[in-house]
């Protein structure tokens, strides 16, 4: 009798203990529930970029969508149509206007939109950059790829490919900043670490299909030997492929380009583009609306003053190639 009011006692006590870890459990469940980053569906953050119908754009406006659903609130897409600067410091002047929660912006510029991203700020208006930055405006981070380390990166994989040997040329915009880094990387590197190569010329693809391919094909008329081209963005590379494909140098000539819009990744597949440069784009969308919540709620600081959110998060590159190509087309 002893031994079973003794296990009675056993099982009772383990069963309070059990609830009480509940309990405690459900507490601070609830604590959490109540505390966590939640904001209203009235509060709209807005990314603007520019060239707005491109394939580019939409994993980065993903990753911004996504934590306006985690975080309850509200985000909007703005966009210049055309690869014009001017048109786009008309949207963002409109989209100021209208006084949102924050702004997430991709400049073609590096300077031009200065005065118009710090009117925002100096408006209360919290400003990131991503992908392409404005570093002496007054935004307060840019979220994108360290694109000096993005070029180097091709330059050894464009060495690696040409067994370190031979001309090759780059495509790319040179007024862009993210751009001008990606192409200074790649020719330091071939430059300083490759004495069989050399990087003869550098044209402007100016972000567009059919005048990559028409100066693809004025360096291939001007350097014959040519053995490889850097295109520093998605369209240029699709020109540098469709221009190889016309003048027939398919295998004989390699090129690295960047990002994975479908026609890039199916140029990998059919052997045209050798290799690629994925970007974190989504990360830079979902981080980018991550940071403008914490500015506009103040939890990241004084906005008049210093804020405690790095001034630039690198949102990292994978090498892409026929090996893992398969990996970055979309899921249906």
């Amino acid at each position: 009798m002893k031994k079973l009011l003794f296990v009675y006692i056993v099982l009772i006590g383990l069963f309070v203990l059990y609830v009480y870890q509940y309990q405690t459990s459900e507490t601070t469940n609830n604590d959490w529930s109540e505390h966590e980053l939640r904001g209203t569906v009235d509060e709209t953050y807005v990314m603007v970029t520019f060239q707005a119908g491109i394939d580019y754009w939409k994993r980065p406006l993903k990753g911004f969508e996504d934590a306006a659903e985690a975080l309850n609130v509200s985000v909007e897409y703005r966009g210049a149509t055309q690869y014009d600067v001017n048109e786009e410091i008309t949207v963002l002047e409109q989209v100021i206007a209208k006084n949102p929660s924050g702004i997430a912006v991709s400049t073609m510029d590096p300077e031009a939109l200065n005065p118009v991203i710090n009117k925002a700020v100096d408006s209360g208006i919290p400003v990131v950059m991503f992908d392409a930055d404005a570093p002496d405006s007054q935004a307060y981070a840019f979220l994108g790829t360290n694109n000096h380390y993005a070029g180097v990166t091709a330059a050894h994989k464009m060495a690696e490919l040409l067994n370190q040997s031979g001309e090759v040329g780059v495509v790319t915009h040179p007024n862009q900043l993210n751009h001008l880094e990606r192409t200074q990387g790649f020719r330091e590197t071939i430059e300083n670490e490759y004495p069989k190569m050399r990087v003869v010329d550098v044209k402007n693809g100016r972000g567009d299909q059919m005048i990559s391919k028409e100066v693809s094909e004025e360096l291939l008329r001007e350097y014959p030997d040519i053995k490889g081209i850097f295109a520093s963005e998605a369209n240029g590379g699709v020109g540098v492929g469709k221009a190889v494909l016309d003048q027939q140098r398919k295998g004989d000539l390699h090129i690295i380009s960047f990002d994975t819009d479908k026609g890039t990744l199916d140029m990998i597949e059919e052997g045209v583009i050798s290799a690629t440069l994925a970007q974190g784009t989504w990360e830079m969308g979902y981080w980018s609306l991550q940071f403008l919540f914490h500015l506009q709620h103040n939890l990241a600081g004084d906005l008049n003053g210093e804020t405690n959110l790095p001034r630039y998060v690198d949102t990292g590159i994978t090498v892409v190639t026929k090996d893992n190509v398969s990996d970055y087309y979309p899921v249906d």
